[in-house]
This record gives structure tokens, sequence and C-alpha cells, in this order.
């Protein structure tokens, strides 16, 4: 299957929720690499690499878990970085 990236901006109430353990558990379930992080101006930012389909339904996982929270995402296609091995929160 084609590995592709995708950076993904959820905007909303996505600080202080408890929103980047649980990317990470969703991510880490379906076995992407990349990182999710918060941004200075309140939203959290998550670069997912792995097949399409399977990006899409990690997205779909973390936005019913959070689906009172997310007000707005931004998906936008990103150059796939092979030095990303693993799934992880970065600061």
């Amino acid at each position: 299957m084609e590995q592709v990236a995708r950076r993904i901006i959820f905007s909303g109430r996505v600080q202080g929720v408890g929103f980047r353990f649980t990317a990470l558990n969703i991510a880490t379930r379906y076995k992407l690499t990349g990182y999710v992080r918060n941004l200075p101006s309140g939203s959290v930012e998550m670069v997912a690499q792995g097949p399409e389909g399977i990006i899409d339904s990690c997205n779909q996982d973390i936005q019913e878990s959070f689906s009172g929270y997310i007000r707005e995402t931004d998906i936008q296609p990103r150059t796939h970085d092979p030095k990303l091995t693993d799934f992880k929160i970065t600061f």
C-alpha cells in the first residue's frame, strides 16, 4: 500500500482535554507514524503517515472521540518523511 502523509489541524476546544494522548493512542492503534502537538494558536497539529484509508479512519475515530470539542478540521497533503518511524507527542 502506498504511504502518504497528511497534516491535520484540529481547532476548537482541543487543548487541555486529553486530545494529544487520545490521538496518540488512536494513531498507534492504526500503526501510523508521525506526531501530534499543541500549537500556540490553541489548535492541535497532527502529522500522520500511512495508507490514505487508514489515516482517514484514524481521523474519523478522533473526530468521534472529540465531537463536542472539535470546531474545524483542516487536512493538507504533506511530503512523506521516512525519518518518522513511530507516532509520538512532540512539543
